[in-house]
C-alpha cells in the first residue's frame, strides 16, 4: 500500500467533500500521522472511512468527522483545550498541534497508556493524558476554552458545560442509537450556550455518562 497516496485519498475523496476545506486543518491530516495511531492490527484500515475497533468497546472516529469536528472547533494556539475519551490519542494530537495545551482524559488504563506511547513516539509534549472518569470533565485542570467529547453521550452534563470559558466551544455527540447529532456549543456568557446542530452521525457511546432524564408529568 502507497501510504502517501492513501492518505491523500483519505483528505480529498472522504474529507473534502464532508465540507472540511480549512487549510490548516487539511494540512495537518498530511503531519499527523494516523496509521501511528491505529492500532497495528489494523494499520491497513487506517485511511479507511470507517470506525477502527480499539478493544472494550471503543474504536477511533471516522477519519472525516474527526476532521470536520475540528474544523467547527477553531482552535488558537492560546486555547487549552479539553477531550473526553482519548481513545488511541489521535484526535488528542491533532489538538495539540493547534493549541497551547490539551488534557485527555481515558477511563481505560490500557488506552491511555496506548495512546501516551503514540503521542511520546511522535513528538507531541503538550498532551497531558489522564486516566480517570471524564464523565463531569475535569475541573482541576479547567476552565478550557475548547473540549471535545470523543464519543456519543445521551446528553450534556451541566458539570462539562460550566468548565467552558466565556467564548469556549464544545463539540460533541448527543444522542442515543439510531439518531444522533454532532453539535456545536459555545459559551457566549456566563450559563449561557449558543447549540448549532452540525450534522447526523452514529458514534460509540462513551463510558460513565448518565442517560438522559425522561420527564414525567
Amino acid at each position: 500500500m502507497n501510504i502517501e497516496q492513501a492518505r491523500f485519498n483519505m483528505i480529498e475523496q472522504q474529507i473534502r467533500p464532508w465540507e472540511v476545506l480549512d487549510p490548516q486543518v487539511l494540512d495537518l491530516l498530511f503531519v499527523v500521522k494516523r496509521e501511528d495511531f491505529t492500532p497495528p492490527a489494523y494499520r491497513n484500515l487506517a485511511f479507511a472511512d470507517m470506525e477502527i475497533p480499539l478493544g472494550q468497546g471503543q474504536a477511533m472516529l471516522a477519519p472525516k468527522m474527526e476532521a470536520k469536528l475540528l474544523q467547527e472547533l477553531t482552535i488558537k494556539k492560546t486555547d487549552k483545550v479539553l477531550e473526553i475519551g482519548t481513545g488511541s490519542g489521535y484526535m488528542a494530537a491533532l489538538l495539540a498541534n493547534r493549541a497551547e495545551h490539551v488534557v485527555t482524559v481515558e477511563s481505560r488504563p490500557e488506552l491511555a497508556s496506548f495512546a501516551t506511547a503514540n503521542l511520546e513516539r511522535a513528538g507531541i509534549n503538550n498532551v497531558t493524558v489522564e486516566v480517570g472518569d471524564g464523565s463531569n470533565g475535569w475541573s482541576q485542570r479547567g476552565p478550557y476554552d475548547a473540549i471535545v467529547v470523543s464519543g456519543s453521550v445521551p446528553a450534556v452534563p451541566e458539570a462539562l458545560l460550566k468548565q467552558l470559558r466565556v467564548g469556549g466551544r464544545m463539540a460533541v455527540i448527543v444522542g442515543e442509537a439510531p439518531v444522533m447529532e454532532a453539535q456545536l456549543i459555545t459559551c457566549t456568557a456566563d450559563g449561557v450556550y449558543n447549540t448549532v446542530n452540525l450534522f447526523e452521525t452514529v458514534a460509540p457511546a462513551l463510558d460513565g455518562f448518565a442517560a438522559k432524564e425522561n420527564f414525567t408529568f
